[in-house]
């Protein structure tokens, strides 16, 4: 089932989108809590503390946007009975992260904090690309649908994320699109089975 068919079910059932608009809120926090992990003690950037900061926000407002299709009160917390195909959607990220930490052990021998920002930039890269992807199809299902739900404003500060990152990934290696390649290439086989998971949670609904 394509990505557009998936979303469109989802959105037609009221229940069901408000488990999904759950579930990318649960996603949206979980990067923000990765990035503030990545964090060094001392020498935090100012971009850094933008995206985390942005990161939140989306979660916060993803978990808004509950109350346009049911009563956000019946979905409290992340725990797995509030969330679509919960285990991938916990796994998404913190597999995506330790396939790039093993590949910058590998590939370039990084170890501590320059292994934590590395990964940081590259899972982050990869996110950004997959948000440039998802929400503006998401977004053109919801008019389609007349939904009241709206993601516009994310996808304004996803797309200045990505630009941010491509400039990080720029100072960190004159290499870094062949290793920005290796993890969109992780992160595309962890989407489709996140995106498996999804329609399966879906159609056992």
């Amino acid at each position: 089932m394509k990505l557009q068919e998936i979303l469109r079910n989802v959105i037609s059932d009221n229940a069901v989108h408000a488990r999904f608009l759950n579930t990318l809120s649960l996603m949206e926090n979980t990067g923000a809590r990765k990035i503030s992990a990545s964090e060094h003690k001392s020498k935090v950037s100012f971009i850094v503390l933008k995206h985390a900061a942005e990161e939140a926000r989306h979660a916060y407002y993803l978990k808004k946007q509950i109350q346009k299709v049911g009563d956000i009160e019946a979905y409290p917390t992340y725990e797995n009975g509030y969330l679509l195909a919960p285990f991938a959607s916990y796994s998404y990220l913190n597999f995506l992260d330790i396939h790039v930490c093993r590949y910058l052990k590998d590939t370039l021998g990084l170890t501590g904090f320059e292994l934590k920002f590395a990964a940081y930039l590259l899972v982050t890269y990869a996110i950004e690309v997959r948000a440039d992807e998802l929400y503006p199809v998401y977004q053109e299902l919801l008019d389609e649908a007349k939904s009241k739900v709206n993601v516009k404003s994310i996808i304004l500060e996803e797309e200045g994320h990505l630009a941010e990152m491509i400039h990080q990934l720029q100072l960190f290696s004159p290499d870094w699109e062949v290793h920005a390649q290796q993890a969109c290439a992780f992160e595309s086989a962890l989407f489709e089975q996140w995106l498996h998971a999804i329609e399966a949670t879906f159609v056992g609904a």
